[in-house]
């Protein structure tokens, strides 16, 4: 059976006590306002897109990752171990790594606006564009619940992209279906918290690098 969202709000209490390795399991939410100035109408529902990835498709090791921007581990892993990974194994050719929007939601607003925010990015320049917005995101992460529509403004514009229409597509969601189609593929999967790492399609115990190190060397060897 699918784990639900109430399933992992009860096992909140229970998680706080093992540590980092359990990953984020739930929260709540608040609101902000769009930036001034930013009315751009409304935005065209979008239905799929590409997956987010990096790296040779015929790469002989899949990194998939599955995050939740709200979620402190997943701020966690992308300031700290995606870099690692990054330098050693995607640079060089040596693995596909993939991203999976999984909003359990720990903020029940900007786990599911920031996802957004990010494949309207993604949709108007590229994968690498697409990660660096979501960096910029982590990166601020503590003042989403009261900035957040200016930060993915200032972001996206930092990124020589339209901050009002990824503003804007942070507050309508047309790229709901999209987020919720990866969430479903990670409930197919038995995500167990966020950030999940699979890699060749087994979920790894934890998300330290030295875990996602010893992970892909195996399979790499």
């Amino acid at each position: 059976m699918p784990t639900t969202r109430r399933s992992y709000l009860v096992a909140v209490g229970a998680a706080a006590a093992v540590g980092t390795t359990a990953g984020c399991l739930g929260g709540g939410g608040s609101a902000s306002a769009l930036p001034d100035g930013c009315d751009v109408g409304e935005l065209d529902a979008v239905s799929s897109l590409p997956r987010p990835a990096l790296g040779p498709e015929d790469a002989a090791v899949t990194v998939d990752v599955f995050e939740d921007y709200a979620c402190p581990h997943c701020q966690t892993f992308t300031q700290d171990v995606y870099p690692e990974i990054r330098s050693k194994y995607i640079d060089p050719g040596e693995i596909r790594y993939r991203f999976f929007d999984f909003p359990i939601p720990v903020d029940d607003e900007w786990s599911w606006r920031a996802a957004s925010a990010a494949r309207a990015v993604q949709d108007r320049a590229d994968a690498e564009t697409f990660f660096a917005f979501a960096k910029g995101v982590y990166d601020n992460q503590g003042q989403l619940s009261d900035e957040g529509h200016q930060i993915v403004h200032d972001l996206a514009e930092d990124l020589d992209l339209d901050g009002c229409a990824v503003a804007a597509a942070a507050e309508q969601e047309p790229y709901r279906s999209v987020v919720e189609a990866d969430r479903q593929k990670g409930e197919d999967r038995e995500v167990p918290g966020t950030p999940a790492v699979f890699v060749n399609g087994e979920v790894l115990d934890g998300y330290e690098w030295e875990t996602v190190d010893s992970g892909i060397q195996r399979r790499l060897e």
